[in-house]
This record gives C-alpha cells, structure tokens and sequence, in this order.
C-alpha cells in the first residue's frame, strides 16, 4: 500500500533531526520579503506574542511502533529534540488566530471531524483546539452546501458558521477541479472595496495539488504559497482587486515579489513496510495520505506546518512561524476535499 506517515525511518535519514533548527540558519530570513506600503500600517494591530517555555509538559515517549529498530533506548535524544509544548496564550481568540505563530514556538493543535446529524457525512464540521490540557478551541470550518466549488467558512465560533456572523474570520475556496485553494480573511470582495481599498479581503494563503502517475493515491505534491513577512515580521498584506492578481495567478506568473512558495516533504519509501514514511516525532500514529510536513526549500528541516492522522476522525496540526492558526486550518481543510480524499 502507498501510505504515509509512519514514525518508522532509518536512523540516517535526515529528517530525524530536531524539528527545529535555527542554529544552522535563522528561519525568519527565509520568509523576509521586505515591503509593505506604509499606508497599511495603521490596519494593523500589533499584539507582543505570548509563548513562555518555561512550564516544560513531558514530551510524548516515542510511539510503539517505532522500537523496532532500537529506537525506544533513545527517549533521552527524543526529549531534547522535540520543543516543549509551550504555554500559548490565547488572549484575543480573534488577534491570535491571525497571528503569527512566535518564533521558535511550534503550536501543537488538534483537528477533530464531526460528521454526526443528517448531512454531516457530506458536510462534517471540522473543528481546531490547541492540543494542550486546557483543549482550547481556535476556529471551527465547514463546507458551504449550495456553492458550486468547495467553499469552507472558517469561524472562531463553534456554534456559529454562518458567511454574516460576526464570528466568521476566513474562508477557503477551491478551483472548479478541486485541486487549487485560496485563503482569504473575513474582508469584502473586491467588488465591494471601499475608497481606499482598505476593506477589501486579504489572501492569506494558496495551495495547489499536483497529481502524480498514482493520481491522489500515491504520495500528494501540494505546493503552499503565502504572503511574505516584512521587517518587522508582520504578514505583507495581499489584497487582490480581481482574480488575475491572487497568490495563484503571481505564482503561476512567477511573480514572487512579497511571495514565498512552500511544498510538502517528499516521503521516503520504506521497503520493510512497503510503504511511504515521514518522520512526525511521535505527532502522528496512523498512516494516511493526508499527512503531509510542509517546508521551505532552502531549510527542509525546518517544519513550517505538519498535520496528520491519530484517529479515525482526530489529527494533529502544528504549525510555525511564519503561519498563523487561520492559514493552517485552511489548509489542513483543503486536504480533506471530496476530489482529494480517495482513501
């Protein structure tokens, strides 16, 4: 079977390695594209990011499955490689969603897919918590029924996932084929702009799914494209004023100015268990094609998101600088697609 995620990898393999790594290279500089208008600037609302390391949570012992080449003797090496959960604090549900993950913070959350009540099957909703003893909930998602693309309102209101509400904060809207996503914030259509244009949505991510000679079966190429950060590591605001200026038209156009392009890590075939692995560092338990590790080219150890299957209907999602909680729900929820899903 092709399948992926497994903790099981040769030793050697380089993905074995911490999953942070700024020694070798400072990550920050990978996502600097400088400007921003400076008339942006007073939209933004500055919020210091909270993390303290200083509650250490004990870190998750390796999975089972995982001993088999010897690594259980090894749980002292896990402990100093994997970043403790720090203590995030969620002030503003709103602010923080959109924020930033702290630098040098991994945010560990869960993604749990409800698909009880009548239409549920075709419309689960989706809901993210941080993945931490107080379970706090972040954004819940759920596919719109009468849109002729897949279309997700993303809502930081369990209850409420309705296009007016004041809780609804972003959506993700899918190309005719369903194999191409766009992130926007909760802003107006640019059909809708104000003067100044200071109204208008931002995209907040892209992604695009490349099929291989296996279809969606094998292992999927996902390429991530976000909006670059400035100087003083604010997201570089994209607002598109029609579709030919999207993240997916400048990339296509090989226009990157305030871009940067992300893939998923190519998982590596594994003969003793017939199967594609990834090295989730005890993050993920079962093995599926919607696991995926999203990275820069430039640094591959460094992860920016990782998302992937722990139950039938429960996921972790960890995300890094630069993304914050809206853009890597959406794109956790573009992986459960009906086009994509074949499982």
């Amino acid at each position: 079977p092709v399948i992926t995620g497994s903790d099981e990898e040769d030793d050697s393999d380089s993905s074995t390695k911490p999953i942070r790594s700024e020694k070798k290279k400072n990550p920050v500089s990978l996502f600097q594209t400088g400007g921003d208008p400076p008339k942006e600037k007073k939209t933004k609302k500055k919020a210091p990011p909270k993390a303290a390391d200083s509650e250490e949570e004990t870190p998750e012992t390796p999975q089972k499955n995982s001993n088999r080449k010897g690594k259980g003797k090894k749980s002292k090496k896990v402990k100093e490689e994997r970043p403790p959960s720090p203590i995030i604090e969620v002030d503003n549900l709103e602010e923080f969603v959109l924020r930033p993950a702290p630098q040098g913070v991994t945010v560990k959350c869960r993604v749990t897919r409800d698909k009880k009540g009548m239409d549920r099957g075709l419309y689960p909703t989706y809901y993210l918590h941080l993945d931490n003893d107080k379970k706090v909930f972040l954004l819940a998602g759920r596919k719109r029924k009468k849109s002729k693309t897949s279309n997700y309102l993303i809502s930081i209101d369990p209850t409420d996932l309705s296009r007016g509400g004041e809780n609804f904060i972003g959506k993700l809207r899918s190309n005719l084929m369903g194999t191409k996503f766009t992130v926007f914030d909760s802003g107006a259509n640019p059909d809708r702009a104000n003067a100044d244009w200071s109204n208008v949505r931002q995209e907040l991510s892209a992604v695009v799914y490349e099929t291989n000679v296996l279809g969606f079966k094998g292992p999927r190429k996902m390429t991530v494209i976000i909006p670059g950060m400035n100087a003083d590591n604010e997201r570089v605001p994209i607002r598109p004023r029609n579709d030919n200026d999207g993240l997916l038209m400048r990339w296509q156009n090989r226009n990157m100015d305030n871009v940067i392009e992300l893939h998923n890590k190519a998982p590596v075939w594994n003969d003793e268990t017939q199967s594609y692995v990834l090295n989730f560092h005890g993050r993920v338990t079962h093995a599926s094609v919607k696991n995926f590790q999203i990275v820069h080219s430039s640094d591959p150890d460094y992860i920016v998101m990782q998302f992937g299957r722990v139950a039938d209907d429960a996921f972790t999602m960890d995300y890094n600088y630069p993304l914050c909680a809206v853009q890597a729900f959406a794109i956790a929820l573009s992986s459960f697609d009906g086009k994509l899903a074949c499982e």
